[in-house]
């Protein structure tokens, strides 16, 4: 009987709990797609947003229209977001006119010297005036406004096409808007677009901060700090806060920055991995900007050295990789047998006047129990017991601690190994350094045969290195999850150790205990790489105003430096076309173009149906050769292709280019190929007779010998040469066999690589 009882008590409490979830109300977007033709460029937003309370007052149930909604998307698309439960967003995803519902996610985000690096001087030829009309709008943290690097001294007023508004907040000739959104309730934090961790600030003064001399770290990386377009606008959208960034505030400022009228758009932020593309806010919200001729950067993400790992992979965006420059820091520990190692990190804090006691970390632990014993061994929160440590020095058996646990417990400063790569520095809380596991062993093998070790920490140098630029460690790496046939990421950019502009609310390293103020900072991520790539695009814009985003694009990719790829295995798959050359990049000689009906023609070859792509665009839409073409057919700058199966390959590559240069141009292609390929062009000579003549050839590449071993990749490059002007396209091919994937990722992959639907189909 007792048994009998618990039973039910135990049915009753799981019936209550799948009752409650199904009751719980959370954010979901509702993408509706483009504007209906008769609210499309119309003033009247208000009866967009009567069609929104429509939808939601038929579902709801014990709410209202008013008391759920959270945005009503209205100026630049259609879509809304609302607090549902689950029944109510099955409801309207059921409902004719819908392209798709998704919970709202949470996105993470993701220079003295690298314009300089990149070639891109003080003294490089400018367009001021219309470098002054040219608006880049930043989806981030915020923005100082009080940083020197956003003063408008000399600046006019804001060019008359700007819609745009300052909330909460003074703005000047240079930030010329900002605008914030926070549908979490974030409470506790500066509800206006003011940056106060950092972040925001320090992608936009690399994008397009002023100059400003002798900006520095504590006296490190000292020099001229300034973005690629001094003169260009600034327009910040305020969506990332402490706990994260929303896809409803993401999709909300894409409405405004859409309306607004900026000419580019920086996204430094993103999911851990890449999901369908009209199930992601922010390929939604570029996808638009793209029809509204908006140029659009984001950066590929921090997961790497993972396989499709890149996050922001939609074909119509610049998708970013990080890299290096010619200038690491190294930190130097002297032990006290004299002996100094060197290590990496961004160490602000003055060097150690006199040897301090030195420790394992495993011999500072709270307590004596194994658990304790192996959480301070590489130093985590609450392991290490202050009276053991207070004042020394600690050996952290691993970087993952990011220093938090030896400062919490008083040490005076901490060493790490890294079990990975140290190919970037960070800053700390405390003096610290990280070692290679090498090196790691011979400070270990010290403090083992050493009765009272000691050491010191020195503040951090900065050095040349000749070996730059490379693909950095945790740069996120293709293939394109979503598309197998678009490379991603699509270039890369500095991303390592940039000292930019910050926010003197912001913590320096991350951590809160953390009471350091200045006013640059030097981080590394794809966050830092995404505006440098933005800010090179803005300065090719300002050159040629009239080029579309993909004709921009293809400038940046078709230009750029081949990569060293001794040191990566992942070649193209972690850098694209190569690295960004912003100067070669505004004289291409020619651009592979591309317009919102070739997006959706590659939507089609994917499996997207008509009535679906009829809703995204907003007009009719058929997809006659959605049997006959593949995704590669997409007038990209790169060309990619998956081997599916371990048999014969050929797989032809149509494209269209389009002369820039001087007319009565002829281009002759040289094809640099591997050789497992027989790769073929046709016609191998293009003559142009007039300017932004358009002429089509085809590429064909033929599997040779035996079959690939699975996920082999095969590299080549054709280059469009006239005598002045290399056109390189870089051509992948790879074998992808799914048998070590889980089956999650089989699902997933395989919809991609047989170019199926990424999103459910709505019923008609």
């Amino acid at each position: 009987m007792a048994v009998s009882w618990h039973l039910g008590a135990l049915m009753l409490i799981f019936f209550v709990h799948i009752i409650a979830a199904q009751t719980e109300r959370k954010i979901y977007i509702v993408y509706m797609g483009a504007l209906p033709k008769d609210y499309e460029y119309s003033e009247d937003e208000m009866s967009v947003e009567s069609l929104h309370h429509d939808i939601l007052e038929e579902v709801l149930e014990g709410s209202s229209a008013k008391e759920s909604i959270v945005y009503s998307y209205k100026k630049s698309f259609n879509g809304f977001a609302a607090r549902l439960t689950e029944q109510e967003q099955q409801k309207i995803a059921g409902m004719e006119g819908i392209v798709s519902v998704f919970q709202s996610k949470t996105h993470k985000l993701h220079t003295t010297r690298s314009w300089n690096f990149m070639g891109l001087s003080e003294t490089v030829r400018r367009q001021p005036d219309v470098e002054s009309d040219i608006i880049i709008g930043m989806l981030d943290t915020g923005i100082w406004p009080e940083s020197k690097s956003f003063n408008d001294e000399g600046m006019g007023p804001p060019p008359s096409k700007w819609k745009g508004f300052c909330q909460n907040i003074t703005c000047n000739n240079k930030i010329i808007g900002a605008r914030f959104y926070n549908s979490h309730n974030t409470y506790g934090e500066d509800l206006s677009p003011r940056d106060t961790e950092g972040h925001g600030t320090h992608t936009s003064s690399t994008a397009a901060g002023r100059e400003v001399k002798n900006a520095n770290f504590y006296h490190l990386a000292r020099g001229t700090a300034r973005g690629a377009d001094p003169s260009a606008r600034l327009a910040v959208y305020k969506v990332c806060w402490d706990d994260g960034c929303g896809d409803a505030d993401i999709l909300a400022a894409f409405d405004d920055m859409i309306h607004d009228r900026v000419d580019l758009i920086s996204v430094s932020l993103g999911l851990e991995m890449a999901i369908p593309y009209f199930q992601d806010s922010l390929s939604i919200g570029s996808f638009h900007a793209m029809k509204h001729g908006i140029f659009v950067s984001m950066s590929a993400g921090n997961s790497g050295p993972a396989s499709f790992s890149a996050s922001n992979v939609s074909p119509w965006t610049l998708s970013v990789g990080a890299s290096t420059i010619d200038r690491r820091f190294t930190t130097k520990l002297t032990l006290g047998n004299q002996r100094s190692i060197m290590g990496v990190s961004v160490n602000s804090f003055a060097t150690e006047k006199t040897f301090v006691p030195f420790i394992f970390g495993a011999n500072g632990a709270i307590q004596s129990d194994p658990s304790t014993v192996a959480d301070a061994d590489v130093c985590m929160l609450e392991s290490l017991d202050p009276k053991k440590v207070k004042g020394k020095i600690v050996y952290c058996n691993s970087d993952m601690s990011e220093g938090e646990g030896p400062y919490e417990a008083g040490a005076r400063g901490s060493v790490m190994i890294a079990y990975a790569e140290t190919d970037n520095a960070f800053t700390y809380v405390l003096p610290n350094l990280v070692l290679t596991k090498d090196a790691g062993k011979e400070v270990s093998k010290y403090l083992n045969k050493t009765r009272n070790p000691v050491a010191r920490i020195h503040k951090s140098e900065a050095v040349f290195d000749r070996k730059a630029p490379q693909v950095v460690s945790f740069s996120s790496r293709g293939p394109n999850y979503i598309t197998l046939d678009v490379l991603k990421p699509d270039i890369t950019a500095p991303g390592v150790d940039i000292l930019a502009a910050w926010s003197p609310e912001g913590s320096i390293s991350g951590w809160e205990g953390d009471k350091r103020q200045s006013k640059y900072n030097i981080i590394s991520g794809t966050s830092m790489s995404c505006p440098h790539a933005t800010g090179a695009a803005a300065y090719v814009k300002s050159i040629h105003p009239s080029w579309s985003p993909a004709a921009i694009k293809s400038a940046l990719m078709t230009t750029a430096f081949p990569m060293d790829h001794s040191g990566s295995l992942d070649r193209e798959f972690s850098y694209g076309a190569g690295h960004i050359n912003p100067k070669i990049a505004v004289n291409p000689g020619l651009v592979y173009d591309a317009t919102e009906a070739d997006y959706i023609q590659m939507l089609c070859n994917q499996g997207y149906d008509a009535m679906q792509l009829k809703l995204i665009t907003g007009v009719n839409t058929s997809c006659p050769n959605a049997t006959l073409g593949s995704s590669s057919d997409l007038n990209y700058p790169s060309m990619a292709s998956a081997i599916l199966k371990p048999t014969n390959f050929t797989r032809t590559f149509p494209r269209t280019v389009t002369n820039v240069g001087p007319p009565n141009s002829k281009y002759k292609a040289t094809i640099k190929s591997n050789h497992r390929v027989n790769i073929t062009v046709e016609p191998s000579i293009l003559h142009f007779k007039s300017a932004y003549e358009k002429l089509s050839f085809t590429v064909t590449v033929t599997l040779l010998g035996e079959p690939l071993d699975n996920f082999n990749i095969i590299p080549s490059s054709l280059v469009w040469s006239d005598g002045k002007h290399r056109v390189r396209s870089p051509i992948v091919v790879f074998s992808f066999y799914d048998s070590e994937l889980s089956s999650d990722e089989k699902y997933t992959v395989k919809r991609a690589m047989y170019s199926e639907p990424s999103v459910p189909v709505p019923s008609p």
